[in-house]
């Protein structure tokens, strides 16, 4: 199967979910580097530059698949996000039962992914509701 490097698609107008490694470390209660997330930051930038609404989807730290713990939580980096890019940065965290109204220049985040029951084993259907959200998967 070919795949299409991002530069190459047409994103005007489409809602893009991103794919992005932010599993970042903690230093007392604070993110200690944001190596991984700024690696992000120009596939991002790109999607909005060009019209998009971005979802970014990411895991932090080893979760138990099906249980959240406050320490699961994406929010500190989705707020990090949000300062590098000049903009809030919601988390989704009931984005299967509410799939998100976006605009162009949107972006948000959904909880840790791998909180999601069939994550770690590629769950079909887990995968279909993934797809379900975006025009575009990065």
């Amino acid at each position: 199967m070919a795949f299409l490097k991002l530069t190459e698609q047409n994103v005007s107008g489409k809602t893009v979910l991103i794919r992005a490694d932010m599993n970042v470390p903690f230093k007392d209660g604070k993110i200690s580097d944001d190596t991984r997330i700024r690696a992000s930051l120009a596939s991002i930038r790109y999607c909005l530059d060009n019209g998009a609404a971005v979802i970014v989807m990411t895991h932090l730290g080893r979760p138990t698949e099906g249980e959240f713990h406050p320490e699961d939580d994406v929010a500190p980096v989705a707020a990090h996000l949000g300062g590098l890019l000049g903009k809030d940065v919601k988390v989704l965290n009931d984005w299967r039962e509410n799939k998100p109204a976006l605009n162009a220049g949107d972006v948000v985040m959904l909880q840790n992914v791998r909180i999601n029951k069939g994550e770690k084993k590629n769950d079909l259907e887990l995968g279909k509701a993934y797809a379900a959200l975006c025009d575009v998967f990065v």
